[in-house]
């Protein structure tokens, strides 16, 4: 089979999905072979398919910022790809306006996972005909009626019941998506968070505009309450707990709007309908492959450090006493600890100096610290070797989800005390930990301002006995 090359050269060209399909396809692999023969022969780093769903990275955006060798690495991946960024934004362009969908769209381009769905939509959905003055063939615009008249024999004239038949169908295979990703396969990745509620609300929207097509209003209620529908789903279900479930909510809502918008656009144009079925399947299909392959392939996460401070009024001698111990907390008044995130409760020390075991107690059980570094009075360093559970779930039922174990994990803590004028202290505690909830930059917002919280827990109180006792 030919494919005209000269489609690169003119953005109002258009291509069939045919030739989109092979040429992202042909794309992919020549990128990928030439980032893995970089990356392994040149860098010495390991390179696999999953790396482009983490990329672009934090890394990314302060590329000039990183220390050689990190910098060169990241600067020649990113000039190896703009030959390919360039092509596939021409490609999709020229493919978004043979199916007359919104080039506005191209936006999914730049959107880890997002882009993939992208190009499987654009790959399935038909070019819009444009040889007969109706637009669509004859045979094209007797099937769209058919399917309609069918879609109206179930759901009547109206559009509530339309609505509750999209919400039946997509929310169950949203929730089973959950479950396979995150009870049978324990991934929690770009799958669940970012696939499967745009999935919810792309499916959900496509099936409303069956019968006829929908006004944009009426589609994002449809959508949003899918999603609602479905979270209540987990939490009936006793798969999730109410606190996990309110902070996927941000990122779930906004994507289950994202794929509203795309299903909004596919059901206005009626000549797309006749392949809704098989898109819908598609991206059943598409997504456990994905989350299968997260499981399997997902990097080890970046180590990050939280620190917090405070300062005083007692000189270091003072403080060193109550950092590596210190005595009971009064019991939270805050309501992200009353919730069930786990608490500190009082410390505990094993012997002293190089070797010593710290026992840091939190409301879930104890963090055993072995001390690395022991120089009173200005810094206390430590390992952590085990470590109890992040949170207790909030739910009508006695869980434990797969997340609570090894995926929020703590590596290294430690007290730096500096003597300030007036023979004053200022108390730096700093946690190094990793995160394996993806996509990152969106859970470190939680997990970074969680740590935080602990940390201003026991520096308060740290500085209250500290204080009182001076």
């Amino acid at each position: 089979m030919h494919i005209d090359l000269s489609v690169l050269r003119n953005w109002n060209r258009t291509i069939d999905r045919l030739p989109y399909l092979l040429a992202g396809a042909g794309l992919f692999l020549v990128k990928f072979c030439l980032d893995w023969t970089v990356a392994r022969l040149i860098f010495g780093r390991p390179w696999s398919p999953y790396n482009y769903l983490i990329w672009p990275d934090e890394t990314t955006l302060r590329v000039f910022d990183l220390q050689q060798p990190d910098r060169a690495f990241s600067l020649t991946l990113l000039a190896m790809s703009l030959p390919f960024i360039w092509i596939g934004v021409l490609l999709t362009v020229q493919r978004l306006r043979a199916a007359q969908l919104p080039i506005a769209l191209i936006v999914f381009f730049f959107v880890p996972v997002l882009n993939l769905l992208l190009f499987l939509i654009l790959s399935i959905v038909p070019t819009r005909p444009v040889e007969v003055e109706a637009v669509e063939t004859k045979l094209e615009l007797e099937h769209w009626r058919r399917l309609r008249k069918q879609h109206r024999q179930v759901t009547g004239e109206g559009a509530g019941k339309s609505a509750l038949l999209a919400i039946a169908v997509s929310v169950p295979a949203t929730v089973a998506l959950v479950v396979l990703g995150a009870q049978v396969l324990q991934s929690y990745g770009f799958g669940i968070f970012v696939g499967a509620p745009f999935f919810l609300g792309m499916s959900s929207v496509v099936l409303f505009g069956l019968s006829r097509p929908q006004s944009f209003g009426t589609c994002l209620l449809v959508a949003t309450g899918a999603a609602t529908l479905a979270g209540l789903a987990v939490l009936v279900l006793a798969f999730e707990g109410l606190i996990c479930l309110i902070m996927a909510a941000p990122i779930a809502y906004f994507l289950a709007f994202l794929g509203a918008v795309v299903g909004y656009a596919i059901q206005a144009r009626p000549w797309l309908s006749r392949d809704v079925p098989y898109l819908c399947l598609a991206m059943l299909v598409f997504l456990p492959a994905l989350t299968a392959a997260e499981s399997v392939g997902a990097p080890e996460p970046e180590t990050r450090a939280v620190r917090t401070a405070v300062t005083i009024a007692a000189p270091p001698e003072q403080v060193w006493q109550y950092v590596i111990a210190f005595p009971e907390l009064p019991e939270p008044d805050s309501l992200l600890f009353k919730s069930g995130i786990a608490y500190p409760e009082r410390a505990e020390i094993h012997g002293s100096g190089v070797g010593a075991v710290r026992h840091c107690v939190f409301s879930t059980g104890a963090f055993v610290e072995p001390i690395d570094v022991w120089d009173p009075p200005q810094v206390l360093r430590f390992r952590v070797t085990d470590q109890p559970e992040p949170m207790t779930e909030l739910s009508p039922y006695r869980i434990h989800p797969p997340h609570l174990d090894h995926f929020l994990v703590s590596r290294e803590g430690q007290f730096r005390l500096e003597r300030l004028p007036g023979g004053g202290t200022r108390l730096e505690g700093t946690t190094w930990y990793t995160n394996r909830m993806w996509p990152a930059p969106y859970w470190h917002l939680w997990s970074d301002a969680i740590i935080h919280r602990i940390h201003l827990r026991v520096l308060e109180h740290i500085r209250a006995i500290a204080e009182q006792a001076h």
